[in-house]
């Protein structure tokens, strides 16, 4: 094995893992004792939707590179409706938290 392919080898291989999954953007609720709310939080959750098994050609590098771009577009778009999301259940929280029950 070459020196050159020696290295990028690592890289390859974490980007494989990375490509098969998208991150969607999940609400959780938990009881604030507190305040004596339901209260909401998002979170983004890794969502596995395909396998990439036996690649060998310039075809599969395509592939892998097409699979990391969703990844990260996916993790950029939820990651922002989870910071929205998140703000506007904070914003309700404390509303009702200062409200009273």
């Amino acid at each position: 094995m070459s020196r050159r392919r020696f290295h990028t080898l690592p890289l390859f291989a974490s980007v494989t893992l990375l490509t098969a999954c998208v991150y969607l953007p999940t609400t959780v609720q938990g009881y604030d004792r507190d305040c004596q709310v339901v209260a909401k939080q998002m979170v983004l959750q890794a969502v596995q939707v395909a396998s990439i098994n036996g690649c060998a050609n310039e075809g599969c590098v395509a592939l892998i590179v097409a699979a990391s771009a969703v990844t990260a577009a996916s993790a950029i778009v939820s990651g922002t409706i989870v910071v929205a999301g998140n703000i506007v259940y904070w914003v309700e929280r404390k509303t009702r938290c200062s409200s009273g029950p």
